[in-house]
């Protein structure tokens, strides 16, 4: 028998206390108080070296369900389709025009929070609106 393993989720990007603030908001997830020794995240952050002062950032489920989000700063900007992506579930248990409402609720709440709708996908029971981040990775309203 293995055992289950905990994980957590990295994004590359280009801001990532930006980019984590963003998620906390879409997951209710919170930003974990900073390293021992410093008062503050800008504290630390000012303890670093020039080249890694906010070079990456995270967020946790206060619940300590769900994985540890971890964003890590690269050079590169994104040039393709993510290979892997999140499903924020919101429509679980509902079908047809109530699962609908749901996702299009949600979504309504994330665009202000500078996610872009790309797409719906609809088939008259089963619904999944595409969306992506704020620096333009792509999740699933589900």
């Amino acid at each position: 028998m293995s055992t289950i393993k905990q994980f957590q989720v990295t994004f590359d990007c280009a801001e990532p206390e930006r980019v984590a603030r963003f998620w906390c908001e879409v997951l209710g997830y919170v930003v974990p108080p900073p390293p021992e020794g410093f008062a503050t995240w800008e504290d630390f952050n000012r303890s670093q070296d020039p080249e890694d002062q906010g070079s990456w950032f995270a967020c946790s489920d206060p619940s300590g369900v769900g994985p540890r989000l971890y964003f890590q700063r690269v050079p590169e900007g994104k040039v393709a389709k993510n290979r892997v992506h999140l499903d924020v579930r919101v429509g679980t248990g509902l079908v047809g025009e109530e699962r609908l409402a749901a996702l299009e609720a949600e979504c309504a709440r994330l665009i202000p929070l500078g996610a872009v709708r790309v797409r719906l996908l609809y088939d008259g029971n089963d619904s999944c609106i595409v969306m992506q981040d704020i620096e333009g990775n792509e999740f699933c309203l589900d």
